[in-house]
């Protein structure tokens, strides 16, 4: 499945409300999930970005749809990569190089 990671920024509400981090990071994961996606991981970060989410989806609609609940609470902004797996490169390489 494809991976995406999600850079994330706490709005103003977000920033009032940071007690309730860990649980809206529990609701997001119940809710990416009933998308068919997974929540692989939330790491709380230092720097630019308040948070780093990893999530698989089968598809960028399905990625796009789980990025749109959460910011439509909101309390983050989000900035999302593809991001390809090891396989996933060699076989990208394998095309570029013929």
């Amino acid at each position: 499945m494809p991976t995406y990671v999600a850079l994330l920024s706490w709005t103003d509400q977000g920033i009032r409300n940071y007690k309730d981090t860990a649980k809206r990071a529990e609701a997001f994961g119940s809710a990416v999930q009933k998308l068919g996606a997974k929540l692989l991981s939330v790491y709380w970060t230092v720097g630019p970005y308040d948070l780093v989410a990893v999530i698989e989806a089968q598809d960028e609609e399905t990625a796009t749809a789980a990025l749109l609940q959460l910011g439509g609470v909101g309390n983050i902004r989000s900035t999302t990569l593809r991001a390809f797996g090891r396989e996933e490169m060699g076989r990208i390489i394998a095309k570029a190089t013929g």
